[in-house]
């Protein structure tokens, strides 16, 4: 029998180490970029065209390579950065393994050009899938200069793997804030299909952050800083009150190099506990300064995990140091009591207020309580405190029970629009019309102002106010999108909002849905919106908010679940746009949620699962009250 076990010809085994390094445009930019920042470039161009499918072009003014060089850095594991073992344990710079510019070769037609100071003229290499085509002086500026074509166009079964051109570009905007915010000391241009995005000169960290994503954020962030034997703490953190619902805007880098790290995420969190709502997150940007030799940075092939020789050190060290910027500054829990939800604030706490030595039943006056003996006094406070565990939110009870329906008007809070019509069933089940018989006399009413209660025949149904109003919306922007005619209220004055470059790649993605919402706006400059119209539900003021919240929720969707735009654009802004847990609702509004739910094609879940209502039988409250 012949032998079966033979090399592969080097063209094959390129394209297989490819696979690992470069896996989509955004890693040629990642790679080429770290490059370019390895050889000292001062100022660094990168251009994008076709989403760098066609062209990823990245300039710096570093130390340029000699002839010999040039040609060298295209060979396998070719590097400059380590000669022998103890130099894996100790390295300093972004790249050092040797097989980007090789990985990068064998999937694209790629053009070199690069000049020593000392050089009198630069060299011009060019290499296609592996092969060298063409070795040549040229002119040139001191630098090098590298364009990589065609990416994937030996490999088509790779190529049709690629996503959208939108989100494409984004995941290189995603590489190049990475970069970016590692290094301010540098300058970057960042060229999209000939047209200048963004021109960052060197400078500060907050000045870099405010020219990434808005000049808001400057306001917005506090500085963190920590220093021991183990580890150096640098960086900006975002103030709870400005949280976000989805992820990506964490930013950690050890030794300038930016990391992947769920363990140290959480040590920033859990100093956060009890600041933040369930589902949100900060804005951080945090740099580590760690001996060399107490990390491990050869564990991937992107280089973006690393191990720590100890964890729990840094884990504990990252945790204090956040906690430690928060206190500094005053975060405190304010309690939000329209709301009901935790809001944070850094101003000055409010004096106390002066306690009364003796509670006084509101329902005698000081002159007929002192007339009663000493014995009903005591009853009387007694039964007072106790009674105060079951008024309304006004006077901060742990429960609310339905108030008198005259009182209704003499709510400071505005009224919940719900204008779901959509997909109205004329069948109904029999528990909620035996509802309806009832509503004249038993009126439903809220439970923590989180939950409706409401007779049935069978005992009690409570439903959740949130879910409940989310299938509504769901129901009525699905058919919006579907049929594109939501209604739009338009502006009197048009709003001009501020938004990230990868925001905006999203919402020239979304462009047809968000418009079908009744959304209506135009792109005046880079990053720049003008909003002229938005759907009826919106308020005056609150367009950025809302646009902004409806994109984060998209892009969470968009990480956990595999829907078509159409069904995620409309559970982003159900999502956002419904009411949250702790909003009191007037007993009008309890019946036309209630209403407008059962009118639904789906009234029983919320988009996401959730059950919208559970029925509380009277023979499952009869076992509350049976002796065992």
């Amino acid at each position: 029998m012949s032998d079966v076990i033979q090399l592969l010809p080097d063209a094959i085994a390129n394209q297989i180490a490819a696979g690992e390094v470069v896996q989509r445009p955004a890693s040629v930019v990642k790679e080429l970029l770290e490059n370019a920042i390895d050889a000292g470039g001062t100022l660094i161009s990168i251009v994008v065209k076709d989403s760098g499918k066609g062209l990823v072009q990245v300039i710096d003014n570093g130390r340029g390579m000699s002839s010999s060089d040039a040609r060298m850095c295209f060979e396998r594991h070719a590097t400059s950065k380590i000669r022998q073992t103890e130099d894996i344990y100790n390295i300093h710079t972004l790249g050092f393994r040797g097989e980007a510019l090789a990985s990068i070769a064998a999937v694209a037609q790629v053009e070199l050009t690069t000049r020593r100071e000392e050089d009198e003229l630069a060299t011009r290499i060019v290499v296609e899938g592996s092969e060298f085509k063409q070795t040549e002086p040229a002119t040139g500026p001191v630098g090098t200069n590298i364009c990589v074509k065609n990416l994937f166009y030996n490999i088509p079964a790779r190529r049709s793997f690629l996503k959208s051109n939108s989100v494409e570009v984004r995941h290189i905007m995603d590489e190049f804030y990475r970069v970016v915010l590692a290094r301010p000391d540098l300058g970057f241009r960042f060229f999209q299909s000939d047209k200048l995005v963004y021109d960052l000169p060197a400078g500060s960290l907050p000045t870099r952050i405010g020219d990434l994503f808005t000049s808001a954020y400057s306001s917005q962030l506090l500085p963190c800083e920590e220093e021991t034997d183990h580890v150096r703490i640098t960086g900006l953190i975002g103030k709870p009150e400005f949280h976000k619902r989805t992820r990506g805007e964490q930013f950690f880098f050890v030794n300038q190099r930016y990391i992947k790290s769920n363990y140290l995420h959480h040590a920033v969190m859990s100093a956060y506990e009890a600041m933040l709502p369930d589902g949100s997150f900060p804005f951080y940007t945090l740099f580590l300064e760690v001996d060399p030799q107490h990390i491990d940075v050869n564990v991937h092939p992107t280089k973006t995990e690393i191990k720590f020789s100890d964890e729990r050190t840094i884990y504990a060290i990252v945790r204090a140091a956040v906690k430690r910027s928060l206190g500094k500054n005053l975060v405190s829990p304010v309690f939000d009591e329209e709301n009901h939800f935790a809001i944070f604030s850094s101003t000055e706490p409010s004096p106390p207020e002066e306690k009364t030595t003796t509670t006084i039943p509101s329902r005698l006056n000081q002159k007929e309580y002192q007339a009663l003996p000493s014995a009903e006094i005591t009853r009387r406070a007694n039964l007072e405190h106790w009674e105060s565990l079951y008024r309304s939110g006004d006077e901060k009870s742990h429960f609310d029970f339905p108030k008198d329906p005259t009182e209704e008007n003499q709510e400071a809070t505005a009224p919940v629009t719900l204008q779901s019509v959509v997909n109205r069933t004329s069948e109904r089940g029999e528990m909620f019309l035996e509802s309806e018989q009832k509503a004249a006399s038993d009126a439903p009413f809220q439970i923590h102002h989180t939950y409706i209660a409401v007779h049935v025949k069978s005992g009690i149904m409570l439903v959740d106010q949130q879910a409940a109003h989310e299938r509504i919306l769901f129901e009525q922007y699905s058919l919006a999108l579907e049929k594109k005619s939501a209604v739009s209220q338009q502006s009197l004055f048009p709003q001009t909002i501020q938004v990230s470059s990868t925001d905006l790649a999203l919402l020239q993605e979304l462009d047809e849905e968000i418009r079908a919402m009744g959304f209506v706006f135009t792109i005046a400059g880079d990053r720049t919106l003008v909003v002229q119209g938005v759907p009826p539900d919106v308020k005056t003021g609150t367009e950025q908010e809302v646009l902004e919240g409806i994109i984060e929720q998209y892009k969470s969707n968009q990480e956990r679940l595999t829907l078509s735009k159409r069904d995620n654009m409309a559970r982003s802004i159900a999502r956002r746009m419904a009411m949250k847990a702790g909003q009191r609702l007037s007993e009008a509004e309890m019946r036309a949620l209630i209403d407008r739910l059962f009118g639904c094609i789906q009234p029983d879940y919320a988009p996401d699962g959730r059950k919208t209502t559970y029925v509380l039988e009277l023979g499952k409250i009869a076992t509350f009250f049976t002796n065992t």
